[in-house]
């Protein structure tokens, strides 16, 4: 007979799934994620909305200077390993590193693949931010990340229990914000409710009370 948790452990530890995802699985994931959210990107940047996190600064810079969006993914994200190898570990900073280069590799190459003819603003902001939520929520279920914004979520939510969903979601507004001085402000206020998607999608789904996967 299966031994009822009793009233003195908590739910949360009796709710947690802790599993210890093999290699294959943990590459998978960087490949289908990293698809998801270059997919998002391809969305985003067909329609001239923005994101937050260093997608969004990425955005923002070439916007303004017209330089690769790839380049500039990687560049922007290099500091941010040194925090990530201090407080989340190598694995961490070594599966982030890889899903960063593939996100930079195929955000260039996703627009040679998928073109548009047509493309409604709204169906971008809500499919896009959609895509990219769910590409990081399989990311931070395999331990790993996009950098920036993502590792100090992820590193609030460990340290201090914060859900990195809400934690991203203030810091990805304070980004998009930032763009009125760039970007249409009809593109704002969409590329805000597409901030608001991808969080939720992250708030929702990304619980350590729920899975905990360990690679």
């Amino acid at each position: 007979m299966t031994e009822q948790p009793t009233e003195d452990v908590p739910r949360s530890a009796v709710a947690a799934i802790f599993v210890r995802h093999p290699l294959w699985e943990d590459a998978l994931a960087l490949l289908f994620g990293t698809a998801l959210v270059a997919l998002g990107i391809a969305f985003y940047a067909h329609a001239g909305l923005i994101t937050g996190g260093t997608v969004g600064i990425a955005f923002l810079a070439n916007y303004l200077g017209g330089w690769p969006f790839g380049l500039l993914f990687c560049l922007i994200n290099l500091p941010f390993y040194l925090l990530g190898i201090w407080r989340l570990g190598w694995g961490f900073t070594l599966r982030t590193g890889c899903a960063v280069l593939l996100v930079s590799l195929l955000a260039e190459a996703t627009p040679h693949w998928v073109t548009f003819a047509h493309l409604s603003s709204l169906y971008a902001t809500l499919f896009g931010g959609a895509a990219m939520g769910l590409g990081l929520l399989m990311l931070f279920r395999h331990r790993a990340s996009l950098g920036g914004v993502n590792i100090l979520a992820l590193f609030v939510q460990e340290r201090f229990g914060l859900r990195a969903g809400w934690v991203q979601m203030g810091i990805d507004g304070c980004i998009v914000l930032a763009a009125v001085f760039i970007v249409a402000p009809d593109k704002v206020l969409l590329s805000v409710l597409g901030a608001l998607v991808l969080n939720l999608v992250l708030a929702i789904n990304h619980r350590t009370d729920r899975y905990v996967g360990v690679s």
